[in-house]
């Protein structure tokens, strides 16, 4: 793959690589993303078409060894693509079918405006060759609309043309080889039929209600004419809906084929069936030309907002991952009640579940769309009863968040998984990462220092930060031996670590990560509750009945919660020091790519929980969410020794002992070394813009982005090499930008500023407001404060 900073392009056909494709060149505008599958493609172990609209999600039974498991899948929906060709009256194959084959394909994604081109060369049996241009997108204006522009052009033949057009509803949750056992099927034909010039479909699950609809209308163009072909007729066939036209074409004369689809569910909140409402909008909707002027000035108003402008080779790469993170949540998700999968709405890895990803997302919609920030607050904060009965059925006060959220907010992880290298099924302990709920108070605070939104903070905010803050309070354990309290029986961010090998009790016993940030929590609340108007506080404390002795326990415990060590560095966990230390070389030399060194042990019947061995940072993941400084303070406050250097020393003790089994891992480990370890950085840094579009894991990115990693690659350009913080009614820039980083600009949104925009170069910053009417700010540039007022510039040379 190749291209410029604003064009992925790949030359070629190779099946190997084209599930990476279509999950790369995948288009999408936060209400549906669909895989750039080929339109005549079908799912056949090359191929796979999908289309997975936000939120969609629904429960299928199976059994697993004797067991029934029921998992939550986002469902895969009806494609709207299907569109192939022959000549007409021969009964030939179909453009696509063996027989009638592309000779040649070529790629082009424009980043700009989230447009796919995909370019062919066919011939088929009788030696007729033809041109095929196709252009597809996701209206990011209307986002209940799709558009697919095929061009055809005869190379060396004149005649009749058949155009086929078709939406197929008999599709499947098969993806991802691994998930192949369970039950795939959730939808089931639930009508069909055409009227006029449009097609439509409908399906539905057959137990939860959801309804999904589409509609398709197919026109003709021949220059600046507009036209209808021939319709013939099609048998019926059951969850699958064609209309077949026949065009006359000359040699050299281009047809142009325009389908517009439309699509909604039942989650849409419309009185109209999914269908009817497909049907309406699609016969209403304008010419494609107008269609296409108006999606690509919509993604220029988005880029305007989310401008990140990097001088290095891999700056396609950003605005390529950028541009997922848009797709899959935009403008048009804040209304749907939904949160971010963490591999997108790309694929069916992770089943389409909600993890803590958002942690490394929300920071740059904080800067540039605070607006969706908020919504997937918002999310969270709608679930928050779910999460305070799962705390109750612990036997705990406050809200229990899951580490797999779907639908409901019920946690969704999985009960077994299956090792692929072993073939076995084994127990999922990763629901026991509680730490997600300190990952939620996190995103909260952290939306409302950039944002100054005393609104929300009052209205759902402080909520979720006390309902976390009162489950870890009722989580803790006191511990006379140690005079400390104790949280027991988590699993960290590590996940390779999912208990003692001395036991056959789950989950580990003080993970430091963990239980720091459970202080931080409980810290915050306090916190929270002084920035509140005085009438506000009065109410929540009410409401949730906390009375000042609840209080003062918080105010104990986050000061008293064990903070285990070993060897001068912070321990990831209570008995780390008694593990082994792993032969990193026997197991390279016996498997090369060693990543997934959990299963590869599993295989070999041994179990990583043996081993001073991390999939990714967790310790660690300390000093990614805060600056060193801060890491020192809140230790210092939990009565740990935190001395200058226990950073590079616990930074280097993990380091040697991670396998990077993750693609966060590289993320994390590019900010924790860019202030000491330059060139370290920016290896890990290249590594996180090599991890989607090199898929460097292997095959998974096939399955769906990775979109934490994504969003990790942007942030560590326009937060970590920038020294971007903004810290209460501050914005504070301290740059220590890579030599290989020529110059870096972005634009971003503060305290009620539109376009604040910021150019930093190695010997130079200057930060620039937008005129209006915004009150000043407070900047500090290099160590250098001022007060900007809206229209100004500061600049800062050293």
């Amino acid at each position: 793959m190749n291209g410029d900073a604003w064009t992925l392009r790949h030359e070629g056909l190779d099946p190997a690589r084209e599930g990476l494709l279509e999950a790369l060149c995948a288009v999408g505008n936060g209400y549906f993303v669909t895989r750039a599958a080929a339109p005549e493609a079908t799912a056949d172990g090359v191929h796979y078409p999908g289309t997975y609209l936000a939120g969609c999600y629904h429960r299928a039974t199976s059994s697993v060894q004797g067991r029934t498991v029921v998992n939550e899948d986002l469902v895969n929906g009806p494609n709207w693509l299907p569109l192939s060709f022959r000549a007409a009256g021969e009964e030939g194959p179909w453009f696509g079918e063996p027989g009638f084959p592309a000779l040649d394909q070529r790629l082009e994604l424009d980043l700009r405006h989230a447009v796919l081109t995909r370019r062919r060369r066919c011939r088929d049996g009788a030696g007729r060759t033809t041109d095929v241009v196709q252009r597809v997108f996701a209206h990011m204006g209307r986002p209940h609309l799709g558009v697919l522009v095929t061009q055809l052009t005869p190379v060396d033949w004149t005649g009749m043309l058949e155009v086929r057009s078709g939406l197929e509803g008999r599709v499947a949750n098969d993806g991802v080889a691994r998930y192949r056992g369970l039950n795939s099927r959730h939808l089931i034909p639930a009508g069909q039929g055409v009227e006029g010039d449009v097609g439509w479909l409908q399906a539905r699950t057959e137990d939860s209600g959801l309804r999904v609809g589409l509609a398709a209308r197919i026109r003709f163009r021949a220059g600046d004419a507009a036209f209808c072909g021939l319709r013939n007729g099609l048998p019926d066939v059951e969850g699958r809906i064609d209309q077949s036209f026949t065009v006359a074409v000359r040699q050299g004369h281009t047809l142009t084929v325009e389908k517009t689809a439309a699509l909604f569910t039942s989650r849409d909140g419309l009185a109209a069936e999914p269908a009817a409402s497909a049907r309406d909008l699609v016969a209403a909707a304008e010419d494609v030309p107008d269609l296409e002027r108006q999606h690509r000035l919509r993604w220029q108003e988005l880029w305007r907002r989310c401008r990140v402008g990097a001088d290095f080779d891999g700056a396609g790469t950003v605005h390529l991952y950028a541009l997922h993170l848009l797709q899959t949540f935009s403008p048009n998700s804040v209304d749907l009640d939904v949160g971010i999968p963490a591999r997108g709405l790309h694929g069916e890895a992770y089943r389409g579940h909600v993890f803590w990803d958002e942690l490394f997302i929300l920071p740059y919609f904080n800067r540039h769309l605070p607006e969706l920030s908020r919504a997937v607050l918002r999310y969270r904060h709608r679930r928050l009863d779910r999460a305070r009965r799962d705390a109750t059925a612990t036997g705990r006060r406050g809200a229990m968040f899951p580490w797999q959220s779907g639908s409901d907010g019920g946690e969704e992880t999985q009960e077994l998984h299956l090792n692929p290298r072993s073939g076995r099924w084994l127990p999922d302990h990763s629901r026991l990462q509680r730490h997600v709920g300190s990952a939620v108070a996190y995103n909260v605070w952290q939306y409302h220092q950039a944002t100054g939104d005393t609104e929300f903070l009052a209205d759902a905010g402080a909520e979720l930060i006390l309902e976390v803050a009162r489950f870890w309070a009722d989580s803790a354990e006191f511990d006379e031996r140690i005079d400390r309290y104790r949280i027991r029986g988590v699993v960290g961010p590590d996940e390779y670590h999912d208990g003692y090998p001395w036991s056959s009790r789950p989950g580990l016993d003080d993970n430091a990560y963990t239980n720091v940030m459970a202080s931080w929590t409980l810290h915050t609340a306090r916190r929270v509750l002084r920035e509140l108007p005085s009438y506000r506080r009065g109410e929540l404390l009410a409401a949730l009945g906390v009375e000042p002795a609840e209080l003062a326990r918080w105010d104990e415990l986050s000061h008293r919660l064990h903070v285990p060590f070993h060897d001068g560095v912070i321990s990831q966990f209570d008995g780390y020091e008694r593990l082994e230390e792993l032969d990193w070389s026997a197991l390279r030399a016996r498997h090369g790519d060693i990543r997934r060194l959990d299963r590869l042990l599993e295989a070999e019947g041994d179990t990583v929980n043996r081993y001073r061995a991390s999939k990714q940072a967790d310790v660690l993941m300390l000093w990614y969410l805060f600056p060193p400084d801060e890491v020192r303070r809140m230790l210092s406050r939990l009565g740990c020794a935190a001395d200058p250097d226990l950073m590079e020393r616990t930074v280097d003790y993990y380091l040697a002992r991670t396998s990077h089994g993750s693609t966060l891992s590289a993320v994390v480990h590019a900010w924790v070394l860019a202030r000491r370890d330059r060139p370290a950085s920016w290896r890990f840094f290249r590594e996180a813009v090599a991890g989607d579009v090199h898929d460097i894991q292997g095959g998974t990115t096939a399955e769906g982005v990775h979109l934490g990693a994504m969003a990790g690659v942007v942030d560590l350009l326009e937060r970590c090499y920038s020294g971007l913080s903004l810290q209460g009614g501050t914005l504070v820039l301290d740059p220590a930008l890579p030599p290989q980083l020529g110059r870096l600009d972005l634009n971003l949104r503060y305290r009620g500023h539109g376009d604040v925009r910021v150019r930093l170069a190695h010997r130079h910053a200057t930060v620039t407001l937008p005129a209006g009417t915004a009150p000043p700010i407070q900047v500090v540039l290099r160590g250098s404060p001022t007060t900007l007022r809206a229209g100004e510039s500061h600049r800062v040379d050293w």
